[in-house]
């Protein structure tokens, strides 16, 4: 078992595990293959947490309000222990992100990654170039004209 707890790439691939809509993640993850043996550490549960902001990103942080999460622990048959914290209450979704954080610190990470992970970054990406562009389509441009009055 390699120590891939603390590295920014797990960061990278927990994060988008967590925003990945449930049913991109369910469709790669049943093409991927059979789930290995695993034990729950915590079984999935949901519960809320305070989000919290800042006004123009460097102001007193404050409260906004609560939003649904859930989270599952769990440990493989071969010791890799994986976490998955998902928006919402999609338990399944919260137990699949856990199985792939724990087989991401196995010999089949290359393997996940170019089945899972990838197509999954990608349609992340096409989305958000996608809401970019139909933004960019709206944007107004206001300009003040010299008046030769002044």
């Amino acid at each position: 078992m390699t120590d891939k707890t603390k590295t920014p790439d797990r960061r990278g691939w927990m994060s988008l595990l967590a925003k990945a809509p449930p049913a991109d993640l369910a469709r790669l993850w049943g093409a991927f293959g059979e789930a290995p043996g695993y034990s729950y550490l915590r079984a999935p549960e949901v519960g809320g947490v305070m989000v919290r902001g800042r006004t123009g990103a460097t102001g007193a942080p404050f409260n906004l309000g609560e939003m649904t999460v859930t989270r599952c622990s769990l440990r493989l048959e071969s010791g890799e222990v994986g976490h998955g914290y998902v928006q919402g209450r999609g338990k399944t979704h919260a137990t699949q992100a856990a199985l792939i954080d724990a087989l991401m610190q196995t010999d089949r990470a290359a393997a996940l990654r170019a089945a899972v992970l990838d197509p999954l970054r990608d349609a992340l990406q096409a989305a958000r170039a996608a809401r970019a562009e139909k933004a960019a389509a709206t944007k107004v441009d206001f300009f003040t004209m010299v008046r030769g009055e002044d």
